[in-house]
This record gives structure tokens, C-alpha cells and sequence, in this order.
């Protein structure tokens, strides 16, 4: 059986069909239409049917969505069911600016290590974790189970890094080095490249165009 493929734009909804159902629920919202969904979203009632059917669709023709059913079916399907371990790999401002972030453990990814190569930061700890040196990082990579790696790191750095991360067996890398980082080919691992100074760029440029 030929699995089916799903858009990369459909994936990037989920998320936020996954924020906007938990403050639903946090609001004791029982059931929503996706016309009055799509009002909350800013996106068609059409296109949210069109999301979720590719998942089975959930919803009750005169009904809607049930709130709470809808929010841990996308929860399942982002494979937030599960506990995702990571590290942090730079302890910098926006290293320990992520580490303090505690929705993070909300949403099931628990950090179990922060490493720098910075010896005045080494010792030092964020939230109770201690930050250690990134000699020690192997062998909690290789002994820990890690899932996630997070890459706060210049980007001169960063490959090496990657690739390292990569050997040792990281199932995912969360990259905020300023650099698009490739995947090996023989490597089955994911990287999510994220840049910061894109959104504020693109930011600018709206902001220029209303001028």
C-alpha cells in the first residue's frame, strides 16, 4: 500500500490547528465549525476540511469538531504522544533564552543536556541543568537516546557539529545557525533549518510597503 503523500503546506498548519484547538480548550469550548474555526485562523473553512481529511477528517456533518478529540488527534499525528529528548548545543543568549522556554516540556520535548566550548560558561546552570563541555556531548548522544539536537551555534561550527550529531545517531536537528545545513545522503535524519533574521526581514519589507 502506497502511503500517501501530505504537502509541506498542510504539515505547517498543524501546528497552529494545534495552538488554536489548545485555546479552545483551555476557553471550555466543547465544539467548533470549521467556518468558525477558519474565522479564529484566518483560513478558509474549505481548506481546514481539506487538512484534516487528508488525516481522516474528524468531523460530524451538523456537528463540527469535537475540540478536545480534534486537539490530541493532530497532537498524535505531530508525534507530540510521545516524550522527544533533546540538547541544546550553545549556551549563549539564545541557547539559554530556548532552555528557559517551559513550554517546551508542555509539549513534550525534555531537555536533557546543554553544551558549550566556552569554559566560563561551563558549570553554569539553566533551569537546573548544568551546562557541560562539548567533549561530553558523544556519550550522551550515544548512551542517552537523544532524539533532538538544537544548534544555537556561528555557523562555521555548525557542520561539523551536524555531521558529528549525525554519526552518532540524532534523529533530528533544530538548526538556528546562520546556515542552511544539508542532509548526507546516506543520512535519514531530519533538520529543520530555522533564521531568525528572515522573518524580521520580511517583516521589514511589509512594513516598507505600507510606507
Amino acid at each position: 500500500m502506497i502511503e500517501k503523500k501530505i504537502s509541506v503546506a498542510v504539515i505547517k498548519r498543524l501546528p497552529r490547528y494545534y495552538r488554536y484547538l489548545g485555546d479552545l480548550l483551555e476557553n471550555d469550548v466543547v465544539r467548533i465549525s470549521s467556518k468558525e474555526l477558519s474565522k479564529k485562523m484566518d483560513v478558509t473553512a474549505s481548506q481546514i476540511r481539506q487538512d484534516l481529511n487528508n488525516f481522516g477528517g474528524f468531523g460530524q456533518q451538523g456537528y463540527g469538531y469535537n475540540v478536545e478529540y480534534l486537539y490530541h488527534e493532530i497532537g498524535k499525528i505531530l508525534g507530540l504522544e510521545r516524550k522527544h529528548k533533546l540538547i541544546i548545543v550553545g549556551a549563549g543568549n539564545l541557547g539559554q533564552a530556548l532552555a528557559n522556554y517551559t513550554d517546551f516540556e508542555k509539549r513534550g520535548f525534555i531537555i536533557e543536556g546543554i553544551f558549550d566550548v566556552n569554559p566560563r560558561l561551563v558549570g553554569m546552570t539553566v533551569r537546573g541543568i548544568e551546562i557541560k563541555d562539548i567533549g561530553e556531548m558523544e556519550k550522551l548522544v550515544l548512551n542517552g537516546d537523544i532524539d533532538i539536537a538544537v544548534l544555537t551555534i556561528p555557523k562555521q561550527k555548525a557542520v561539523k557539529i551536524g555531521n558529528d550529531l549525525i554519526n552518532w545517531g540524532i534523529r533530528g536537528i533544530w538548526n538556528f545557525a546562520p546556515i542552511d545545513l544539508k542532509l548526507k545522503l546516506s543520512s535519514d535524519v531530519v533538520i529543520e533549518n530555522v533564521h531568525l533574521s528572515d522573518s524580521l526581514m520580511t517583516l521589514s519589507y511589509n512594513i516598507s510597503c505600507k510606507e
